[in-house]
């Protein structure tokens, strides 16, 4: 078990009121198979189906590409 998996499994075995542990939302594009292997129910891989996002220069300066 891993620090992370082990650190889940207290947290519910605490019980605590209004504190659900149904969804642990872990990883993107780059790392999402550590976050599966970690117990990560929810990943987020946008960037890996559609590519990296292009934004206006206005907002970011001179670089176009966001990089991972």
């Amino acid at each position: 078990m891993t620090e992370i998996q082990k650190i889940r499994h207290e947290a519910q075995e605490l019980a605590l009121p209004n504190v659900s542990m149904e969804v642990m939302s872990m990883g993107m594009s780059g790392d999402f198979e550590t976050a599966i292997e970690e117990g990560s129910t929810l990943e987020r891989v946008g960037s890996a189906i559609f590519g990296k996002r292009i934004y206006p220069d206005s907002h970011y300066g001179n670089e176009n590409v966001k990089s991972d």
